[in-house]
């Protein structure tokens, strides 16, 4: 039962900052998954693919429409190269061991990360 409050809090907070400043799934649950609740990388990651399915983010991306913030023929261009990205790298990750999965994915927040700490 903890657990499945402790998910659905996840959920909120993430889809709450999803809505507010477009992150979520890598930056938030990822990590939350393992440090909270004891995931491996692998499982953080399968899992917070698979909850990113729409309609997930269906009513966040409807409120940005509607405002007038989305470009649809970006929007679509990228998904295609998601859906083969998606492909393309989860069947490289399966095949790295997952200490090297951890770091390959704490590098890259970090670089984000310092990137946007320098941003002018």
């Amino acid at each position: 039962m903890i657990d499945t409050a402790g998910y659905i809090i996840l959920g909120l907070a993430a889809g709450t900052l999803s809505g507010l400043i477009g992150i979520g799934g890598g930056v938030i649950i990822v990590p939350a998954l393992l440090f909270i609740f004891g995931f491996s990388q692998h499982q953080a990651q399968g899992t917070t693919l698979a909850l990113m399915e729409p309609p997930i983010g269906i009513l966040a991306a409807w409120t940005y429409y509607r405002q007038g913030f989305v470009d649809m023929r970006v929007a679509v261009l990228i998904c295609l190269g998601f859906l083969l990205g998606g492909l393309i790298g989860s069947k490289l990750a399966v095949r790295i061991p997952n200490i090297l999965l951890e770091r390959i994915f704490g590098f890259s927040l970090l670089a984000v990360s310092i990137k946007m700490i320098l941003a002018k």
